[in-house]
């Protein structure tokens, strides 16, 4: 848990001559020239650095997350695409709800959670379905191709709901380019259906596919989707090597986290 004092020794601009041992394992985000030497307010970035590294530990010890199933590396990198997505007024200020889909793992696993990170906690952790031509039990491969029938990668941004053959369903924003812009073009949403069900699973041994949409077992579908409808964040995470996003700026993520460390320091 992340001691009080560190973030407060961060806002009264006190050095840190020997940083603490990272208790997650992680390495040192690594800075420019430019950025390790610059200060911004009598702040160094290793000193911006340690406060957001200790603050993103906090959250994710707090909120439990590693026994819930989701990895630290993949949150680390949601949560730095969440700062910038803030940082460019993507999103809401005032939001503080990240939705995380990790396409690492077999379709039988709750592998989307729903985070609130003002709290620390998991409002949702949900099975959630693949493309078709994406994969079988795991999603494999990835495209941003009208009619591919298959998952895309990245951040999106949620927007407004609507009702359509699948009853409630929220509309959402891809942010990241040749991966995920065609969302809007191919009706990529967030909907239920009765294929993404743990019955199906019993049932098939995995879940059942969508044309592309990752789709939630109907009995929590209109809740999460009200819980994360109108500017928040979404992030499918994958191995796929060939993926990268101008959102997975750590630098960028660690500035914009330092210029509201008071905003912060309010819920320690």
């Amino acid at each position: 848990m992340l001691k009080p004092a560190i973030l407060l020794l961060a806002l009264s601009l006190v050095s840190f001559s020997s940083p603490e041992a990272n208790p997650m394992g992680e390495t040192a985000i690594p800075a420019t020239t430019e950025t390790a030497t610059t200060t911004t307010g009598g702040m160094s970035y290793e000193e911006k650095q340690m406060a957001f590294s200790q603050h993103l530990e906090q959250v994710y010890q707090e909120a439990n997350l590693k026994n819930k199933g989701l990895s630290f590396p993949v949150f680390k990198q949601a949560f730095i695409g969440f700062l910038n997505l803030k940082q460019r007024a993507s999103i809401s200020p005032a939001q503080e709800i990240l939705t995380i889909v990790d396409f690492t793992k077999s379709s039988r696993e709750k592998r989307m959670w729903v985070i609130d990170l003002e709290a620390k906690k998991v409002l949702f952790n949900t099975l959630v379905a693949h493309g078709r031509n994406t994969g079988n039990d795991k999603a494999v491969k990835f495209s941003n191709k009208p009619n591919s029938y298959m998952s895309s990668l990245g951040f999106y941004i949620t927007d407004q709901t609507y009702y359509g053959k699948h009853g409630l369903s929220l509309k959402l924003e891809g942010m990241d380019e040749g991966f995920n812009t065609n969302a809007r073009e191919r009706a990529i949403v967030i909907h239920g259906a009765d294929y993404a069900t743990a019955d199906f699973v019993k049932q098939y041994g995995r879940l059942g596919r969508s044309l592309g949409c990752p789709a939630l077992p109907t009995e929590i579908s209109k809740e999460v989707i009200e819980t994360i409808k109108n500017e928040t964040v979404l992030y499918v995470h994958s191995n796929d090597a060939s993926y990268k996003s101008s959102y997975l700026d750590t630098a960028l993520a660690v500035e914009s986290f330092a210029s509201d460390l008071s905003v912060y320091a309010k819920n320690i």
